[in-house]
């Protein structure tokens, strides 16, 4: 639970740096964090070992504002890292680790770095790379063995192993820098689906605001042990689930990455209370063959996002859990918050705003005018404090005044709320297809098609025909186990089954792979470029093979 120095009526401890170091007065040797590797960290070490951090910083010369480039896995270091940066009153910049070529130097450019911070083993990422215009004062490097070649790009004044770097506890002085919660401590990329990833300035109010709706949402105490599978450049895995656990005084257990063979064990071995997933990982492990172990965790509750009406109820039942949504992005924050007393499962409702730090509206997205109740339209977001929303986009100020117009926050979102005030998560603006009067869901559609026997991952999106009457028809982009053998037609007649008429598709394409973001998302903007000129199957044609 909240401790009462953190309200949302008083907004001043709102930052990161006051958080860690009261939190190892608090729970001072309970360990905060173990890693699979068998790495831990207790409250009062990470507090003592990122002073140690910040105070080679600052020796080193990194002074307020100047931007830290941390390419990392999982880690003690990643976390030494980020919370001695912020002490050093520096800004810190966390990678997707999967990124590399031009989409790392698409960040590594717009960041311009003054000191970059990579694990041994992703090095090889800025092979090929250019150098910044502004050279890098330092690289320091997490790993045991000592770099022979280093990539161009991170040719620099000084190269340092990452614990040569630290001045030892004996010469440390306790670190007292207390930033306002307006000062940017973080700067997270968002991955582009239409354009260059763009970076998300982060202020400290900002940042600390998705722990305190977590432990306040969730209903978080310091009994509760959770268990991260996903990357800690993630808000979700970052914000929500590990500052969230700080502010809360639980334990964490944390894996380098997410497998869905070893979800289940880990939540046990763990004995994990609460857990994350996101995007497909809730799918991939309802998906498993069922186990005799599947009702013997601890887990009381698993935040989900999203999920679905074919699998969400069954997986409830099968592990004897309670699924739980939310809503938020990088620029706002969690927004929306579900309640633990309602028992009425409905995928994608996230539940209630948090009225006492944000305003929203759901408006037409052509004029941003104000929809009713029940309406489908873009959700526009806006704080009611200063300091804990995002500032904008790093040095890309026509995205920002974009997505800023009329004084909210456009989130691209496709959303609606219904009478009792909940707001319900339709789509993304770009996957709201419009088809004979009804808008659908290219989400849904999906989640549909992916239930077809021989389909391993399927994309919907709208095209305009010229018989579609000034709406949409449905294009599905799918990619199958044995191409063939597929019978097209009988992939129809399944969707007839189980979907309105409106919503089955018309078009089919099967297509080898489906392109992606840095992130891993899906992203259809190829597809949409294209449309009907990649030659799709005519559901409408006869003729067809």
């Amino acid at each position: 639970m909240i401790n009462e120095e953190w309200t949302s009526k008083k907004f001043d401890n709102w930052n990161i740096i006051s958080l860690v170091r009261r939190q190892a007065e608090r729970y001072a040797d309970k360990v905060f964090i173990k890693f699979e590797d068998g790495q831990q960290l207790t409250f009062s070490e990470l507090n003592r070992k990122s002073d140690e951090f910040a105070n080679s910083l600052s020796e080193f010369g990194i002074t307020s504002g100047d931007r830290v480039f941390c390419l990392m896995k999982n880690s003690s270091e990643f976390l030494i890292s980020m919370f001695g940066i912020m002490k050093a009153s520096a800004v810190f910049v966390p990678i997707n680790t999967e990124l590399k070529g031009v989409f790392l130097q698409h960040q590594f450019n717009n960041c311009s770095p003054r000191l970059v911070i990579v694990d041994e083993s992703l090095v090889s990422a800025f092979n090929g790379l250019e150098v910044l215009e502004n050279p890098l004062s330092g690289v320091i490097v997490v790993g045991k063995e000592k770099l022979q070649n280093i990539p161009q790009a991170l040719q620099a004044e000084k190269i340092f192993p990452f614990f040569d770097f630290i001045q030892p506890s004996f010469d440390c002085l306790v670190n007292t820098f207390l930033p306002s919660i307006h000062a940017i401590c973080a700067i997270m990329y968002t991955s582009g689906t239409s354009g260059p990833s763009k970076g998300v300035l982060m202020p400290h109010g900002h940042f600390f605001s998705y722990a305190f709706g977590q432990v306040d949402g969730l209903k978080q105490t310091h009994d509760d042990i959770y268990y991260i599978c996903m990357p800690l450049f993630h808000v979700n895995a970052l914000n929500m689930q590990l500052l969230g656990s700080l502010l809360a005084g639980s334990s964490i257990f944390c894996v380098e990455r997410f497998s869905a063979s070893s979800w289940l064990r880990h939540c046990i071995e763990s004995q994990a209370t609460l857990t994350n997933t996101l995007g497909v990982m809730t799918e991939y492990v309802h998906n498993l063959p069922e186990s005799n172990l599947d009702r013997t965790h601890s887990l009381r509750l698993v935040c989900a996002v999203p999920i679905s009406k074919e699998w969400a109820e069954n997986f409830q039942r099968r592990f004897g859990t309670k699924l739980y949504q939310a809503f938020g992005m990088t620029e706002s924050g969690i927004v929306y918050w579900g309640d633990l007393g309602d028992d009425e499962l409905v995928p994608g409702c996230a539940g209630y705003l948090r009225s006492d730090l944000y305003e929203t509206v759901i408006a037409n997205p052509d004029n941003d005018e104000v929809l009713e109740v029940g309406c489908v339209g873009e959700l526009l977001i806006r704080p009611r404090h200063a300091g804990i929303f995002s500032t904008g986009y790093f040095e890309m100020p026509e995205k920002t005044l974009e997505a800023w117009r009329s004084l909210w926050f456009h989130t691209g979102d496709a959303c609606f709320f219904d009478a009792k005030g909940r707001m319900h998560y339709f789509d993304r603006i770009k996957d709201c297809i419009r088809r004979r009067g009804e808008n659908i869901s290219a989400y849904e559609v999906e989640q549909a098609l992916n239930s077809f026997d021989g389909i391993i991952e399927t994309a919907a999106i709208g095209v305009k025909t010229t018989d579609s009457g000034g709406e949409e028809e449905i294009l599905v982009f799918i990619v199958v186990s044995e191409e063939a053998t597929f019978v097209y037609e009988r992939l129809i007649e399944f969707c007839s089954e189980i979907m309105p008429r409106f919503a089955v598709p018309r078009f089919v394409k099967i297509v080898k792979m489906m392109p992606k973001t840095s992130s891993g998302k899906l992203s259809k903007s190829e597809f949409r470029e294209k449309g009907l000129l990649v030659n799709p199957w005519d559901s409408r044609n006869v003729s067809n093979p």
